[in-house]
């Protein structure tokens, strides 16, 4: 069980870091990057409540389909970081292979108020655990 909890820990941590990146990369006006950022900071949420299981996946949509299914379905968070995840997620993929793709400076300061959201919903979470 220590394994998992420090598992659980450790990509928490790794969640609050990219949060603080987002926010260091909306500062110097790179707003891909930031999407980026604010993505991954939800993304290691995720898989820090997955730790508790001993669960991970290989894929990102995989980690997403099993939070939806097993925390998000089941109630154990609300239905809103659902879209939180969807919004983020499509973001950060058109940020990251859309050439063209142009995110603002609002849109990504929004994303990181969301990612924020999502992270501070999963540390009430985890304190349970």
């Amino acid at each position: 069980m220590q394994h998992t909890s420090d598992m659980s820990n450790y990509r928490f941590e790794q969640a609050e870091q990219c949060l603080v990146s987002a926010q260091t990369l909306i500062d110097a006006n790179d707003y891909k990057g930031a999407a980026n950022r604010s993505y991954y900071a939800v993304f290691h949420a995720m898989r820090s409540v997955l730790a508790l299981q001993n669960i991970d996946f290989g894929k990102h949509s995989a980690v997403i389909s099993h939070f939806r299914k097993e925390y998000i379905k089941t109630d154990v968070f609300i239905v809103e970081l659902s879209d939180i995840i969807e919004q983020l997620f499509t973001v950060r993929n058109k940020c990251d292979y859309d050439d063209f793709y142009i995110v603002s400076k609002e849109d990504v300061t929004n994303q990181l108020v969301s990612a924020s959201y999502f992270i501070a919903e999963v540390s009430k979470y985890l304190k349970t655990k």
